[in-house]
């Protein structure tokens, strides 16, 4: 039997130390992630409130009932999908954002959640010390494991669903927030 409270320790002990890898250029969905933003006067919510991007999540956060997640003194890293990545799920997201569906949405949510605070430079690098993937348990107990296609971080959920790290990244007070371009669904789910 894995021991699955370790499995964050195991990610946090790689990045440990680790120097930030250089900045990349403006980026494309798909290509890599350029040099995090720091948002220091923000908490994660507030961050996640002012980007337009990311306003499906930002209301699909609301809808759960999750906010408070996010305003609270807690580190915790957001793999946020973008606003294509929910209109890409059509009437199956549409029905997910019903007030019906919101514990079914906060779940799927929790999935998206990981603790501390994780900036894709960090998840890279893990990668890069570890030789190969890295593996984390959400907040929502599911595993999340960190591998590179190329310059890009890609995110795999023990269902087998596949994101990618898409733009910049935001460095909050209270937690890190990744854009994805694939909401993570749980196999009974999709």
């Amino acid at each position: 039997m894995t021991n699955t409270f370790a499995k964050p320790l195991v990610l946090a002990g790689a990045i440990a130390g680790l120097a930030l890898l250089p900045a990349c250029s403006e980026t494309q969905p798909g290509e890599a992630t350029s040099e995090t933003q720091e948002e220091t006067s923000l908490t994660v919510a507030a961050a996640l409130g002012g980007k337009p991007d990311l306003a499906s999540l930002n209301g699909a956060v609301s809808n759960a009932q999750i906010t408070s997640i996010f305003e609270g003194s807690a580190s915790y890293t957001l793999l946020a999908p973008v606003d294509d990545a929910f209109a890409a799920l059509g009437e199956q997201g549409q029905a997910l954002m019903t007030e019906e569906q919101g514990p079914i949405l906060a779940g799927v949510l929790r999935d998206h959640i990981l603790p501390g605070h994780l900036t894709p430079e960090n998840i890279a690098d893990a990668i890069e010390n570890q030789g190969g993937e890295v593996k984390m348990t959400s907040f929502g107990g599911g595993e999340v494991t960190f591998s590179m296609d190329g310059d890009t971080i890609v995110a795999t959920n023990s269902a087998g669903e596949e994101a990618r790290f898409t733009g910049s990244a935001t460095a909050a007070t209270n937690g890190v927030i990744i854009p994805i371009d694939t909401v993570l669904l749980p196999g009974e789910a999709s």
